[in-house]
Formats: structure tokens, sequence, C-alpha cells
């Protein structure tokens, strides 16, 4: 079976790639930082702390930039990257994988809205009560339908809300810095507390949340097949990726500014929302909140697109069950969208059982989406090592692009250290069954499943899950 074919034009100009890219880097993550910084560190913390995730994460932009020229005729690229690197398994498992954490970090999206209205509603308390659930249901499904209207007119409408929910962010940074006491700064800047602890482990501390902020970077990588140009690919990529950076860490800093850390560390999230009203009134708080949901819906679209779309394209390749390449009259992915809106629902209903829903989600969406990260980087590496490719397109970038896939590599091994055995057994949970998928798709194949190899790793997969399970019923690993 060869990928389907659509009708759709390769349209997206670099402007909207780039839109993709900021749409599913900035939701969620932008509101909860003064708490998540101010719980772990304080300004000199948070300066490394970012300066480590933005060197390891432009690192990993420039091997989806790298890739997208060496590697022009893999679409899809987390998914592609780790297929034509490691085989089919491993392919698979970065597919599913990175479909699983788009899928759990829409379900983040849900809860902070929630919890935001829960500031003045109380029936949605944290985001993760029964109202705050239904709710949250009847908003899936309804950008469900929305999604099967077409990806070219759900991309134009994510670009207009880009700049929708990037504007109150940058409001905040601007006016915050007419109210930035600079002996709050200074007092905070050696963490206050928290310097009790080594500087590593509150760096540390912020590892995952910064991964968790920077999801996303690969959007124009995944809709290489929409691209007008194959070079505006990296450069959506890395014009993005700049962007949020400074975002990011102008909303940590100026907020270190405004609010000691001991109280940054106890603010309700989302955190944006009383650091701004502390400075200009209780309109502030208003102005972030209605902020956050433009922002938060905006990303919800993106990454829902993006998680269908790798389902899609890897059906098309033989690496999921065929049906998940149909199509709808609008070429859209229609059971690709339905099986990720499902599971979405699944774990939202999860979270009713959850004490910290949204941090619980945040941390596993970080830890799924490390391994397709991991993988991509190492195939990187893996074309630098073997010089396959060097021989015929730009051969004096060997070294130079050989030690950015090995820092980018290096740093997405130790995020998934950083991350805890916890997390990566809890993504064992979910790698087990889904690999049901592979294996319906190695026999409408007529294929042997697993190579030796695969079969270990299988095997690893399988116990990491049986211990997972043990923990979640004992108690020694909670959600």
């Amino acid at each position: 079976m060869t990928r389907p074919e659509t009708t759709t034009a390769k349209t997206m100009p670099l402007l909207t790639l780039t839109a993709m890219v900021v749409g599913s880097m900035v939701g969620a993550g932008v509101f909860s930082l003064p708490r998540n910084f101010g719980q772990a560190t304080g300004g000199l913390g948070a300066l490394i702390a970012w300066a480590i995730a933005g060197t390891g994460m432009l690192m990993l932009a420039f091997v989806f930039q790298n890739l997208a020229v060496r590697k022009p005729e893999l679409d899809a690229g987390v998914y592609a990257y780790a297929k034509a690197g490691f085989g089919d398994y491993l392919g698979f498992i970065s597919a599913f994988g990175y479909w699983a954490s788009a899928c759990v970090g829409n379900v983040s999206y849900w809860v902070l809205i929630k919890s935001t209205l829960g500031q003045v509603l109380p029936i949605f308390g944290a985001g993760n009560t029964v109202p705050a659930v239904l709710l949250s249901t009847v908003f899936v499904w309804a950008f469900h339908f929305m999604v099967l209207r077409g990806v070219q007119e759900a991309a134009a409408i994510n670009k207009i809300v880009t700049i929708a929910k990037v504007v109150p962010i940058l409001f905040f940074i601007i006016v915050l810095l007419f109210y930035f006491d600079p002996g709050v700064f200074a007092d905070n800047f050696w963490g206050g507390d928290a310097y009790s602890e080594s500087l590593f482990t509150q760096v540390r501390s912020t590892m995952l949340v910064t991964v968790f902020v920077f999801l996303g970077i690969e959007g124009a990588s995944v809709y290489s097949r929409y691209a007008r140009k194959r070079e505006d690919i990296g450069r959506a990529t890395i014009l993005g990726f700049l962007s949020v950076l400074a975002i990011f860490a102008s909303v940590t800093m100026v907020s270190f500014g405004i609010i000691p850390r001991a109280e940054l560390a106890g603010l309700q999230q989302p955190s944006m929302s009383p650091v701004f009203e502390s400075a200009v009134g209780p309109w502030g708080a208003w102005f972030i909140s209605i902020g956050l949901i433009v922002s938060v819906l905006g990303a919800y679209l993106a990454w829902t697109l993006m998680a269908a779309e790798v389902l899609f394209v890897a059906a098309g390749d033989d690496d999921m069950p065929r049906f998940l390449a149909r199509v709808n009259a609008r070429t859209v992915p229609v059971v690709a969208v339905t099986f990720t809106t499902v599971l979405i629902q699944l774990v939202l209903l999860i979270t009713l059982f959850s004490d910290d829903a949204f941090t619980f989600t945040l941390k596993l969406c970080s830890a799924l989406s490390l391994v397709p990260y991991l993988l991509a980087a190492a195939y990187a590496l893996k074309l630098g090592a073997t010089r396959e490719t060097y021989a015929e397109i730009r051969p004096r970038d060997r070294v130079r692009e050989l030690v950015i896939a090995g820092i980018a590599t290096f740093y997405t091994a130790f995020m998934i250290v950083v991350a805890g055995p916890e997390f990566l057994l809890l993504s064992c949970i979910i790698y087990a069954p889904g690999t049901i998928l592979f294996l319906v798709s190695r026999r409408e194949q007529g294929k042997k499943f697993f190579t030796p190899w695969e079969a270990i790793l299988f095997g690893i997969t399988i116990v990491g899950a049986v211990i997972g399970i043990a923990g979640l019923a004992t108690g020694l690993i909670s959600i």
C-alpha cells in the first residue's frame, strides 16, 4: 500500500508554517511559568534553566531544519525520521508516542481552562471536577467536528488565533516592566529559601516544565507536505523557536521582579493571572484569563491537527492499520482525528482521579514526547556518523551538523533521565497496548511481527507496563 494521495496543494507559506510552530508552543505552559519557576528556583536558576533549555531545544530545532534539507522525501518529520533511522517498531513507537503526547497535552489545556473558570465558578474546582470534565467533553467534540471541515481551514484559523493570543502575553511583559521592582528581583535572584537546595537541584526541578512549553517545535516539520517551499520548513522552525524562547524567558524573569518567590510558589494556576493582578488590579486577572482561554484553544487546535497528521501518515506508510488512512471529502484523515478525540476523552476521564491533574498531564505529556525527539536527534547523529547524504548535500557542514545532533541527542536523553522512572513506566503502560496497532498493521502486510531486537524491546516495554500498573495499584506511583 502506498501513502494516500490528497488533493491538498502545497499552499502553506512561511508565515503560516511559523504560526503553526508558535501556535503549537504557546499554549497552557506559558501561563503557568511564574508559579512553576517560583516553586523550583529564583532568578539565577531561571536564567540557567532557560539557557540550558534554550540551547538544547535550539539544537533540536537545527536538527529538524537539517533533516528537512537532507531527507526531503520524509514527511511527518518526527515519526518518519525514527523509522528511517532505527526500523519499523521504533518508528511506530515514535509515531504512537508523539500522538499520545499530543492527546495528553490537549487534556492539560482543558484542565487549565476549567481551573481558570474555577476561580469564579467553584463547581469547576481545579479543572478536574465532574462539571469541569463534562463541559470539556462538549468542547472536545465541538473541535472534533470543526477539524473535520478541513486541515487548510483549521490552519488558517490557527494563524489568526496565534496573533490573538500572543498579543496579551506581550502586553503582560511590557506592562510589568513599568512595575518591575529591582529590590524584589534582587531578593528573588538567589531563590530565597529555595537556595537551601543546590543550584543544580533547583535547575533540574524546572526541566520538565521547559520541555512542556517547547513542545510543538517540530510543528513545521510535521506539516512538511503542505509547505510551499521546502526551505520554509527549517526557517519556520527557527523563527518560531526564537520567538517563543524570548516570550517564555521574559514572562519568567519579569515575574521575579513583581512578587517575592515564596508568594509566587503559592499562587493558583494559571499563575500569570494573579501576578498581573498584583500589579495592575483586578482587571488584570480577567485580562490574562481571557488571553489564556484564547491561547489554549488555539494550541488545542494545532495539536489536534498534528496528532491526527502523524497517525494518517503512519498508516499510509503501513506502520499503522490501513483504516487510519481514510479521508473524508475534504481530505481530512477522519478516522485518525476520531482516534485522537477518543483518547483525549479517555484521559479527561482519568483526571477525575488525579490529585493534581494539570501537573500530572504536563509531566506525562513531556515524558511521552521525549522519546520521539530523542530518536529524531539520534537519526541526525547517525547520518553524520555514516556520512549519508553528505557526499551530495553540503559536505562541508558535516562536522557542524554532527556537533548539533550530538548536543540535541544528549539533551533529550538527559531530559528522559530527569523525568524520572515513574513517567517512563507510565509511558510503557501506554506503549504496550498501543503495540496492538503495530501488530495489526504487520498482519495486514503479511510481515513478521518483530525482528529479534525489536522483540526484546517489546518485552522490556511489557515489563515496564506491568511494573507501572503494580506501582499505581500499590500507591508507589500516583497521578
